[in-house]
């Protein structure tokens, strides 16, 4: 290792946002969107699987998901993932269609939420923390091996600690941002 990947800690720190924003897909704000289930697997032909790789997922109504399971025998393993995931969705089957009504979010709902938003988001920075720890293990060995000299050295930590710095800030943007969406009534 004779250099420092700049681009591939910026795509790792990015990931991790990029995660976030998946996850806080699946949190529910009170209207109904495909991708709340996206976090949901259900057991299929004896391995998890995504839900829309089961079925298809649409939006009828605003305060309505519709899953169309399409194998018969799935329909069951569909039913009980959903009910079983941290959505709080009772869904209701219709011959081979589950229909999962959106209810009102409460004020006590609301605030479980938004802990559960406050937790992905600090996911998302010990993410980043992570490879930011990366970032300077890597600039430790080539200063001791004698590639890198201490200005440099320097300037590299400053560089990759800014880099944390600006993903963590987008991270809490992006959480004040869902925030206000949950707390919306």
């Amino acid at each position: 290792m004779s250099e420092l990947d700049y681009d591939d800690l910026d795509r790792r720190m990015n990931g991790a946002i990029t995660a976030l924003k998946h996850e806080f897909a699946g949190l529910r704000t009170g209207r109904a969107s495909a991708s709340m289930l996206d976090t949901i697997t259900v057991e299929a032909y004896g391995a998890p699987m995504p839900i829309n790789q089961v079925a298809t997922v649409s939006v009828p109504e605003p305060r309505m998901i519709s899953v169309q399971v399409w194998d018969r025998s799935m329909m069951q393993a569909t039913e009980k993932a959903i009910r079983e995931s941290s959505l709080g969705l009772n869904p209701v089957v219709d011959g081979m269609v589950l229909r999962l009504p959106i209810p009102e979010l409460n004020e006590e709902r609301r605030q479980e939420l938004v802990k559960v938003a406050h937790k992905f988001a600090e996911q998302a920075k010990i993410a980043a923390r992570h490879v930011r720890r990366d970032g300077m293990e890597t600039i430790k060995k080539l200063e001791k091996a004698g590639e890198m000299g201490e200005d440099d050295a320097r300037s590299a930590s400053d560089m990759v600690q800014k880099m944390t710095d600006d993903i963590i800030g987008e991270v809490d943007s992006v959480l004040a941002k869902k925030e206000q969406e949950i707390k919306q009534v």
